[in-house]
């Protein structure tokens, strides 16, 4: 599983034109599930997401966690995180999960970091053309794939 977190002062999700979601302080999420996920994946991600410090203490110094600061967080499923592109120019998808797996591994995840939260957590609509406007804060941008854990 990929994910690829952004720290925002706030986010909006629209479908269609309308607001789906939206979130104030916190991050945005963006998960691509691939081929050979496993439970432990969206599990170690989750904790690591949710711990992960990057919001300013009182000394401007990146040492708090989304849980630290009650931030908001929005999950989107995002396939094209396991594009391919070694050849030519057109990527290919074939390590993205197909449907079958990868709507209950993001539903999973979606439910496990409201778990960890305490709270709800926004979220896009799986496999919807969404438009996601978001400030990034900082900019703080980071890439966590559960296969290379550096």
């Amino acid at each position: 599983m990929r994910v690829l977190i952004q720290r925002v002062t706030e986010a909006k999700c629209y479908i269609d034109g309308k607001v789906f979601s939206q979130i104030g302080r916190g991050l945005v999420v963006l998960v691509g599930v691939g081929n050979d996920e496993t439970a432990e994946d969206g599990e170690w991600l989750v904790k690591k997401i949710a711990a992960l410090r990057i919001f300013d203490d009182e000394a401007g110094v990146m040492n708090l966690s989304v849980e630290d600061v009650a931030g908001d967080v929005m999950v989107v499923s995002q396939f094209t995180l396991h594009a391919l592109t070694k050849k030519g120019n057109r990527p290919s998808w074939i390590k993205a999960a197909p449907e079958a797996i990868s709507r209950p591994e993001y539903e999973r995840f979606v439910r496990l970091m409201s778990e960890r939260l305490g709270r709800p957590v926004a979220t896009g609509s799986f496999g919807a053309d969404m438009k996601i406007e978001l400030t990034n804060d900082g900019p703080v941008t980071i890439w966590i794939d559960s296969k290379n854990r550096e």
